[in-house]
C-alpha cells in the first residue's frame, strides 16, 4: 500500500509537471481569478496554490503577502480530505487548526474555504482557496460557485500548454520550441547541413527575486531576452524552458560560430544597464553549446549535450559559455529535469526534511528546500518513488537551492 502510494504522488508531480507553472512569474489570468473570488465572496484572502515535493506555492494571491509554506502547513494538507473540498467555519474553534502557525500568526486566517485543482487526469496539484480574518459560513451554492471559478483555473493552465509563446518574454514556449527545433533539424539531417543548440541559465536568478522582487526579476526576464533576439538572426529559434531556462536553435551554424553567437549573446546580457532600487542589478548567464552529429540525432539528445555543456560552464565559475565535448570526459553523465518528492535524513535518520528533487543524475542531483540553513553538508537523500537511498554532500547553495554529489 506505502509503494502504491508513493507511485501516485509520482503521478501527481508528473502531472505538475506538464504544466510547467511553478516558479513562474505572476499572470494577470490568474490573478484576475483570485481577485474575482475575493470579490465574489466578500473575504479579505483569496489563493491559487500548487503543491510540488516539500512546499505549497502561491501562483497567485490577494490580501495576503505569503509566497510558499511548507507542504505540512496547507490547510488541506493538516486534514485528510479524500479529495473533497475543504471548509473550516472558524479556524480557532476547529482542533485541526487552533494552533496552525497562519492561524495564531499571520495572516491569522479563521475562516478557510478551498476545493481542488484536478487535471483532466485525475490529480489534485493545487488549491483555490477563500479566507477571511472572521469566521463565518459557507453555503452550497457558494462551494458550487468556487468550484467553477478552480475549473477556470484548470482551464487556464490547460490553454497555458498550447500556448506558442512565453506571455512574459516573448519567446518560444517550451512546447512549441521542441516542435520547430525538431523540424528544423528534421531538414538538417535531410540536407546534410549544421544545426547547433544553445541552451543558458541567468544567473542566480532567484537572488534577484528575493533582493529586488518578483517585478524587477520580470524585468531581467523580459530585457535579457530582447537582448538575445536583438543578437539572432530570423532564422534562429528561442525559446523559454523554464523560470530562468532558455534555449536558442541556430540552423546552418557549426559548432564555432555556435560558440562565437553564444559568446555575444552572454556578452549583450552581462551589459544590460538594469537599476534596482539599490542600483545596477548584476545580471549574467551561464551557456552550453552542442552541434548536430556524432551520436546526436534529435532534440533531446542535442538538449541533454547542450546541459551539459550548461553545467560545465556553472561549475567553471558561470558566465561562461562551453562546448560540449570539450571539457566533459566520456562517458557524459545526463542529469534530467525531474519534480520528484525527496527527503532529507541526517542525525541517524532522526532527523528529515522534505525536498523537491528538479534534477537527477546518477552521480549528482539539485534539490529544492524551503531555506538552506537547516540543511547540513552531508545526509542521505531518499526518493521513495524510485527506491532511491542516496548519501550525498552538498557541492554547491543558492538561496533555496542545493546541489550534491552522491557517495
Amino acid at each position: 500500500m506505502q509503494g502504491e502510494a508513493q507511485l501516485k504522488e509520482q503521478d501527481r508531480l508528473d502531472s505538475l509537471d506538464r504544466y510547467d507553472v511553478l516558479d513562474t512569474p505572476s499572470e494577470e489570468g490568474f490573478d484576475r481569478i483570485t481577485r474575482l473570488t475575493r470579490r465574489y465572496f466578500g473575504v479579505s484572502m483569496s489563493s491559487i496554490t500548487f503543491t510540488d515535493g516539500h512546499r505549497q506555492w502561491f501562483k497567485s494571491q490577494q490580501g495576503m503577502a505569503i509566497h510558499e509554506t511548507a507542504r505540512a502547513q496547507a490547510f488541506c494538507h493538516t486534514a485528510p480530505r479524500g479529495g473533497e473540498p475543504l471548509v473550516v467555519p472558524d479556524a480557532l474553534a476547529d482542533s485541526r487548526y487552533k494552533s496552525h502557525p497562519l492561524v495564531v500568526g499571520e495572516p491569522h486566517i479563521r475562516f478557510y474555504a478551498g476545493v481542488p485543482l484536478r487535471t483532466p487526469d485525475g490529480h489534485e496539484i493545487g488549491m483555490l482557496s477563500a479566507m477571511d480574518t472572521q469566521p463565518r459560513n459557507f453555503a452550497i451554492s457558494d462551494l458550487e460557485m468556487l468550484y467553477d471559478l478552480a475549473n477556470v483555473v484548470m482551464n487556464a493552465l490547460e490553454l497555458r500548454t498550447l500556448a506558442t509563446t512565453d506571455e512574459l518574454t516573448g519567446a518560444l514556449s517550451r512546447r512549441a520550441f521542441r516542435e520547430e527545433a525538431t523540424r528544423a533539424i528534421g531538414l538538417g539531417l535531410r540536407h546534410g547541413h549544421d544545426v547547433s543548440l544553445v541552451c543558458f541559465d541567468l544567473d542566480h536568478f532567484k537572488k534577484i527575486n528575493d533582493t529586488h522582487g518578483h517585478p524587477m526579476g520580470d524585468l531581467v526576464l523580459r530585457e535579457s531576452v530582447a537582448t538575445c533576439m536583438e543578437t539572432l538572426r530570423q532564422t534562429d529559434l528561442m525559446g523559454r524552458m523554464g523560470g530562468e531556462e532558455f534555449a536558442i536553435l541556430l540552423p546552418h551554424t557549426g559548432p564555432a560560430t555556435a560558440l562565437t553567437v553564444a559568446e555575444k549573446v552572454r556578452a549583450a546580457v552581462a551589459a544590460l544597464p538594469i537599476i534596482g532600487t539599490n542600483g545596477k542589478i548584476p545580471v549574467s548567464a551561464s551557456f552550453g553549446v552542442a552541434t548536430l552529429g556524432h551520436g546526436a540525432g534529435d532534440i533531446d539528445e542535442l538538449m541533454k549535450r547542450a546541459d551539459v555543456a550548461l553545467y560545465a560552464a556553472k561549475a567553471g565559475g558561470r558566465n561562461r559559455c562551453v562546448e560540449w565535448g570539450l571539457t566533459e570526459p566520456a562517458p557524459i553523465i545526463i542529469r534530467r529535469r525531474v519534480l520528484k518528492a525527496g527527503l532529507i535524513c541526517f542525525n541517524g535518520g532522526r532527523s528529515t526534511i522534505d525536498c523537491t528533487v528538479r534534477n537527477l543524475s546518477a552521480s549528482n542531483a539539485g534539490l529544492d528546500v524551503l531555506s538552506v540553513e537547516d540543511v547540513p553538508d552531508r545526509f542521505k537523500l531518499l526518493i521513495r518513488s524510485d527506491a532511491l537511498h542516496r548519501a550525498c554532500r552538498i557541492v554547491g547553495k543558492e538561496e533555496r537551492h542545493v546541489e550534491v554529489e552522491f557517495w
